[in-house]
C-alpha cells in the first residue's frame, strides 16, 4: 500500500436513525485518524434506493456532530473527491463495471427473480457461481448477439463479478491478524443492476474507497464474510498495491451478552439505542435518543469507546476526546464481542455532569425549565445545581433534584408526614417562623444555621423533629441537599411562605 497520509471514512445508508454500533465506528475511524495525523471522511452510501429514508442523512450529521466527531471533507463538508453521495457518482460507476466486463472479469446476467426463486427451490444451497452459473442466463452463454438484442430491447440485467472457484483468498486484518478464505465459498456477487442504473455496495465502496485513496476502512464484523471478494475486486482492477488495510469490529452484544444489540433491547430494558430522538417518518414511532434523555456528548463518547477498545496498563476509565486520541491503537480492539452494559453509561454521565459547570448545566437545562413556565434566571440555576447536581445521573434527574427551587410543595410525601409530623410540629414550626422573620433577607446559611440550633437547644425541641419538619415543608419530601444550603437559596420571603403553607395544610 503506498499512500502518503491515513484517510480514513465512515460511510452510513441513510436508512433509518444511526444506531449506536454505527456512532462506535464513526468515534474508532475518528479516534484513528486523528491518532495518525491523518483525515476523516463522510460517505453517505445510498445505492439501495428502496431503503432511502427521507431525513436519514441529516440526522447522522447532526448527531455526529452533536458527539463532537468532526469530518475533513464529504458530505455537507465540501472536499476534492467528491460528489460523496454514492447516487450522484453513477456516471462514475459505469466506467468502472464496464472496465471489469472488458477486462472479462464480470458477466451479465438476465435471470429474472423468479427463475432464481425457481433455481433454489430445485438446487440444494443454490449459489450463483462457477457450479451453476453455465445453466443461468447469462453473457457467459448466451451469444453476444442475443446478449446486445436483449439490452437494445430494455431488458433488465445485472452484472455479476467472475469468481475464479478454489483460489485462497487473505484479508490482513489489523484486528484478527491474517483471516484465510477459499474462493469457492463466495457467489457471483451482483455489482450492478441495470434496474436503477446504480452499483451495489460491494462495487461502489471499492470503486470509492480507491478514489478517495481511502488507506484504512475500519467497519463492523458482519462485513468480514465480504472481504474476501473486496481484496479480489482490488485485484481485478489492478489495485492491489493500494488497497487499504482492514479492521473488522466486534459486534455491540445485548446487555446479557447473548446476541447482537438491537433497539428492542433498549425498548425493553430502558436505555436509547440511538444518539438522537428519531422520529419514523413512516410510521411516526419515536425512539429515545441519548440527547434527548439528559446525557452529555462527552459521556457518550467517553462510554462508547469502551465497548471493545481499552487503553491497557490500568489507565483511568474516564478521557477526554484528546485522551481518547492520544491512547487509541486500533491494534487493542477486543475480537469479541462486547456487552451493552447500559448502567456504565449512566456512571459515565454522572462522572461528566458532577464536573461539568454549573453554568453549562444551566444553559442546557434552559429549554425544559421556559417549557414548564419557569422564568429563566441563569445564576438562580446554577446555584440550584450547584447545591444538587451530586445526585443526578441525567439531565432529567438534575431538573427533578432543582424542581422545588421553583415551585413550592403543593402536596407532602405522605410517608415522610406519617413519621416525622407531631402534635406539636405546627407549633414548633410556627416559632420558627417568627425566628426567621428577624433574620437578614438573604439568610446566610452558616450563620442562620446557628441561630435556628441555638434556639431549640433553648427551647429544648428534638434537633431531629425540627429539622425534618423544616425540610418537610421546604421540600415537600426528606429530600435535599443541606437544609440551611435551601434556605439560603429560597431568601427568606419564600422560606416564611412554605412554612405558613406547611403549617395550614398539615395543621
Amino acid at each position: 500500500m503506498s499512500h502518503e497520509s491515513v484517510r480514513v471514512r465512515f460511510a452510513p445508508s441513510p436508512t433509518g436513525a444511526l444506531h449506536i454500533g454505527g456512532v462506535r465506528t464513526a468515534l474508532y475511524n475518528y479516534l484513528f485518524a486523528k491518532a495518525h495525523g491523518g483525515e476523516l471522511l463522510l460517505r453517505i452510501e445510498d445505492t439501495d434506493s428502496q431503503r432511502f429514508v427521507p431525513g436519514a442523512e441529516a440526522y447522522i450529521i447532526e448527531a455526529l456532530e452533536w458527539l463532537g466527531i468532526r469530518f475533513d471533507e464529504g458530505v455537507s463538508y465540501g472536499g476534492d473527491c467528491g460528489p460523496y453521495r454514492q447516487s450522484e457518482r453513477r456516471d462514475i460507476y459505469r466506467k468502472y463495471v464496464q472496465q471489469l466486463l472488458d477486462a472479462g472479469k464480470a458477466y451479465i446476467a438476465f435471470d429474472t427473480p423468479e427463475e432464481l426463486e425457481e433455481k433454489r427451490k430445485t438446487v440444494a444451497n443454490f449459489q450463483y457461481d462457477a457450479t451453476t452459473r453455465t445453466s443461468m442466463r447469462n453473457s457467459l452463454v448466451l451469444p453476444r448477439e442475443e446478449v446486445d438484442a436483449l439490452i437494445a430491447g430494455g431488458a433488465q440485467y445485472v452484472v455479476r463479478f467472475l469468481v475464479t472457484p478454489d483460489v485462497e483468498v487473505e484479508v490482513d486484518d489489523m484486528i484478527r491478524g491474517r483471516v484465510t478464505f477459499n474462493s469457492s465459498v463466495l457467489d457471483d456477487k451482483v455489482l450492478y443492476k441495470s434496474a436503477d442504473d446504480l452499483p451495489t455496495y460491494h462495487l461502489a465502496n471499492i470503486v470509492d474507497d480507491h478514489l478517495m485513496r481511502i488507506t484504512h476502512v475500519i467497519r463492523g464484523e458482519e462485513w468480514l464474510p465480504s472481504a474476501p471478494l473486496h481484496v479480489l475486486l482490488y485485484e481485478a482492477f489492478g489495485w492491489r498495491d493500494t488497497m487499504p488495510r482492514f479492521a473488522h469490529l466486534a459486534l455491540l452484544l445485548k446487555p446479557e451478552g447473548n446476541g447482537k444489540l438491537s433497539k428492542r433491547d433498549g425498548d425493553r430494558l430502558g436505555f436509547p439505542v440511538f444518539p438522537l430522538r428519531w422520529v419514523d417518518p413512516k410510521t411516526g414511532e419515536v425512539s429515545s435518543g441519548y440527547r434527548e434523555s439528559g446525557y452529555l456528548p462527552e459521556a457518550v463518547v467517553n462510554f462508547v469507546a469502551l465497548l471493545g477498545w481499552n487503553p491497557g496498563n490500568d489507565h483511568e476509565e474516564v478521557m477526554s476526546m484528546e485522551e481518547l486520541i492520544r491512547y487509541f491503537r486500533i491494534e487493542k480492539c477486543s475480537k469479541a464481542g462486547a456487552k451493552f452494559d447500559y448502567e456504565k453509561g449512566k456512571w459515565f454521565n454522572h462522572h461528566y455532569i458532577q464536573t461539568s459547570s454549573n453554568e453549562r448545566l444551566a444553559a442546557l437545562l434552559r429549554p425544559s425549565l421556559e417549557a414548564a413556565g419557569i422564568t429563566f434566571d441563569a445564576d438562580y440555576v446554577a446555584r440550584a445545581i450547584a447545591l444538587t447536581k451530586e445526585r443526578a445521573q441525567t439531565l432529567p434527574e438534575l431538573e427533578e433534584q432543582i424542581a422545588y427551587f421553583f415551585t413550592a410543595p403543593t402536596a407532602y410525601d405522605e410517608k415522610t408526614v406519617k413519621k416525622r409530623w407531631k402534635e406539636d410540629s405546627a407549633a414548633q414550626l410556627t416559632e420558627l417562623a417568627a425566628l426567621l422573620a428577624t433574620q437578614p433577607e438573604d439568610l446566610p446559611s452558616e450563620a442562620t444555621e446557628e441561630v435556628v440550633k441555638a434556639w431549640i437547644e433553648e427551647k429544648g425541641y428534638g434537633l431531629g423533629a425540627v429539622m425534618n419538619c423544616f425540610r418537610l415543608a421546604l421540600v415537600g419530601a426528606a429530600k435535599g441537599p443541606p437544609l440551611f444550603d435551601i434556605t439560603a437559596l429560597l431568601g427568606r420571603g419564600e422560606t416564611l411562605q412554605r412554612l405558613q403553607r406547611a403549617i395550614e395544610v398539615l395543621g
